[in-house]
């Protein structure tokens, strides 16, 4: 029987997975793509073991079984809640990032499509964001997809050029999830509101990270996916502001306002509730650290020989993301030949593909430099040490890579 500390590897000597100590592991491969997942704390796992155990009962249930799973559904509403600055019944929580975004998008244009058909959105979204679109689109709806500047970011102006008369909903992504460049929301969101025009964002790469507050961002709705900030995959949220109508994707029982039909999964969202309370707690302390040390990243990696473009806003973006192109070098050959790193060509979304990212196209990045993209997101278990190693074997084998073309 495998410890605690010990995670499940594949051996291809044996055609089975192995416990291989997480320490060991992680003394072997530096892992720099937080924007892909983060490992669930353990403050988190410990909130959650209760509802697998004795806590099992349906939260809805009037009986005494029920009473512990819904209460701890409750506090994960208030404290999710506190973290993006909104009541606890504007909460809905979902099954990840993805669905929260369709439910946003679908779920509007379900609700006012006798108002009107047209959404605006950027070029640089997720695609949970921009495939709902495209879907839409094949059912008559108009969308607009805005162009970017060089840093990734949309002009409020255009936005406000791009509204009509039948304009329904404005969807903007907060962060991107590639370069980590943050969006003129609160200006996005002044000029949505003086046209009475519901306002979207996907705050999944950036609640628990920096700021998120639905009142200041002059949001309507908001997507939250709990794995990007240390609680467990299959569990996400969208905040809707009260008065906000939308159509439900998954028609039910009447769970969370009637938004999301089905039994909530109690563990996994206490496990977002605890992750919110805690990235609340140190959001302040983890900005700074986070910040040192991926300026200290791209410092070293700078300080090397060659060419090394910086892809993002140089301030107004993450503190823990950096997108980096190397002149003359593939990223994916670059990645393959690191196995010491764990790191993403662009959105782990994209890994299987030899394209240019979609997002630094849109930026205007030259074809061969968005080839040589490499996103390295950093985290709460990023050591300096980390830091250090990292930039050292990406010099060497980018060095490396350049001598033999």
């Amino acid at each position: 029987m495998s410890n605690p500390g010990d995670i499940n590897m594949f051996d291809e000597n044996t055609d089975r997975y192995e416990a291989v100590n997480r320490e060991e592991c992680a003394m072997n491969v530096i892992y720099l793509d937080y924007n892909a997942t983060t490992p669930i704390r353990v403050e988190v796992l410990e909130e959650m073991l209760p509802c697998f155990r004795e806590d099992f009962g349906n939260p809805s249930s009037a009986h005494a079984y029920g009473r512990n799973p819904g209460q701890a559904v409750t506090l994960a509403r208030e404290r999710l809640s506190a973290l993006l600055g909104c009541r606890p019944d504007e909460i809905v929580f979902t099954g990840c990032g993805s669905e929260s975004d369709n439910l946003a998008i679908k779920g509007i244009a379900g609700a006012l499509v006798n108002r009107g058909n047209h959404i605006i959105t950027s070029s640089v979204e997720h695609p949970a964001v921009t495939l709902a679109c495209k879907f839409l689109e094949s059912k008559g709806f108009e969308v607009t997809y805005l162009s970017v500047d060089e840093f990734g970011r949309v002009s409020p102006d255009e936005v406000r050029d791009a509204i009509t008369e039948r304009t329904i909903l404005i969807s903007v992504m907060h962060a991107n999830n590639e370069t980590g460049s943050i969006q003129p929301i609160r200006e996005i969101g002044n000029i949505a509101r003086d046209k009475g025009i519901c306002f979207h964002t996907d705050a999944a790469q950036s609640a628990g990270k920096i700021p998120v507050d639905v009142n200041d961002l002059g949001v309507d709705m908001l997507t939250v996916a709990g794995h990007k900030f240390y609680a467990p995959k299959g569990v996400g949220a969208l905040h809707v502001r009260r008065g906000t109508k939308l159509e439900p994707l998954i028609h039910g029982g009447g769970q969370e306002r009637g938004f999301r039909a089905g039994t909530e999964n109690v563990a996994l969202i206490a496990g977002l509730g605890k992750a919110a309370k805690l990235a609340g707690e140190e959001l302040d302390s983890n900005l700074q650290r986070l910040t040192a040390l991926r300026n200290k990243l791209l410092s070293a990696l700078e300080s090397k020989p060659g060419r090394v473009k910086l892809n993002g806003h140089p301030t107004e973006r993450l503190p823990n993301t950096l997108n980096i192109s190397f002149e003359e070098i593939d990223s994916s050959m670059l990645l393959a030949s690191l196995p010491e790193l764990a790191a993403s060509t662009g959105s782990a979304c994209h890994a299987d593909r030899k394209e240019p990212s979609d997002v630094l196209t849109a930026m205007g990045v030259p074809r061969e430099l968005a080839l040589g993209a490499v996103r390295l997101s950093i985290g709460r278990y990023t050591t300096e040490n980390d830091i250090s190693r990292a930039s050292e074997v990406i010099a060497v084998r980018v060095t490396e890579m350049r001598s033999k073309r």
